[in-house]
């Protein structure tokens, strides 16, 4: 049995549920229950707050974590990175008022810095010789310029619609952050048997993600063309069509390159282009 630590709310909460749910893990997403035990595959899961999970893993209290790479660096534990899990992204950057005339990192020189993360402010300024009076605030940071309280916040930022809000403009992206699966050291080989096949499904999971499975018939005189332009992980199938002259072409085409491909794949005479999502792709 594997004990997961996960953020008991918010959207990694969200993201790491639906991540279960597509790997066919079934667990109750009751927020009454701090452990809840999966019906279906031998974990267990443990609802804390964020930053409470870096501490839990490296302890032992949990066995893996899913955390915001924000809060693992920030607490800077001792946990092994297993992988990233490419959901949950967001950055971790300082901001500034408008209109504040910043010229460049120098101008924290001297300056109060509101944060949550203060350790990885501290070695960012560190780094680039800026001596900076960083005040820690847990909370609502953008708002410490507004009243008064800081001169400047280092904080997450997602969309950026919080800090126009707070007249606020965002002027160095200090980190990139994303969700992480981190695990205990410690792990012994039952337990490191169940995370390669929790590993397994999630790899099956996120291979799937962004791609399409397309179906489509071809002349087969135009056949070396169409294929030429596919970038499917192996080879296309193809398959001839009862219809003389005919074939169908099965690949897997990337969605951010989708309708580039399908223009060309017009372009050379394929007809009858079926798109299917994927749901699962098994390495």
């Amino acid at each position: 049995m594997l004990r997961v630590a996960v953020q008991s709310k918010g959207r990694l909460f969200e993201d790491t549920m639906a991540l279960l749910a597509e790997a066919g893990i079934k667990v109750s997403s009751s927020k009454r229950t701090l452990l809840v035990q999966s019906s279906n595959f031998p974990i267990e899961v443990l609802y804390l707050r964020d930053d409470d999970i870096p501490q839990s893993v490296a302890s032992g209290v949990a066995d893996l974590g899913i955390v915001g790479q924000n809060e693992f660096e920030e607490r800077a534990e001792d946990a092994e990175v297993v992988r990233p899990l490419g959901f949950s992204k967001c950055r971790l950057s300082l901001a500034v008022p408008k209109g504040c005339g910043y010229t460049g990192l120098k101008w924290f020189e001297g300056k109060k810095i509101a944060t949550s993360y203060p350790a990885i402010l501290r070695r960012f300024m560190e780094k680039n010789h800026i001596a900076a009076d960083i005040h820690v605030i847990t909370g609502s940071v953008e708002i410490s310029p507004g009243i008064g309280l800081a001169d400047a916040i280092f904080d997450i930022v997602s969309s950026g619609s919080t800090l126009v809000s707070n007249n606020l403009v965002e002027v160095e992206v200090v980190m990139q952050s994303e969700a992480l699966l981190i695990a205990n050291k410690d792990l012994d080989a039952e337990q490191r048997a169940i995370l390669d096949e929790f590993l397994f499904r999630i790899e099956a999971v996120k291979s799937a993600e962004d791609k399409k499975y397309v179906l489509m018939n071809v002349p087969t005189e135009r056949l070396k063309d169409i294929v030429a332009v596919l970038p499917g992980v192996k080879s296309p199938t193809v398959m001839p069509l009862a219809t003389e002259g005919w074939s169908s072409v099965h690949t897997v085409i990337e969605e951010k390159r989708f309708w580039e491909i399908i223009r060309e794949l017009k372009q050379l005479g394929a007809e009858g282009i079926l798109v299917v999502p994927i749901e699962k792709m098994i390495p």
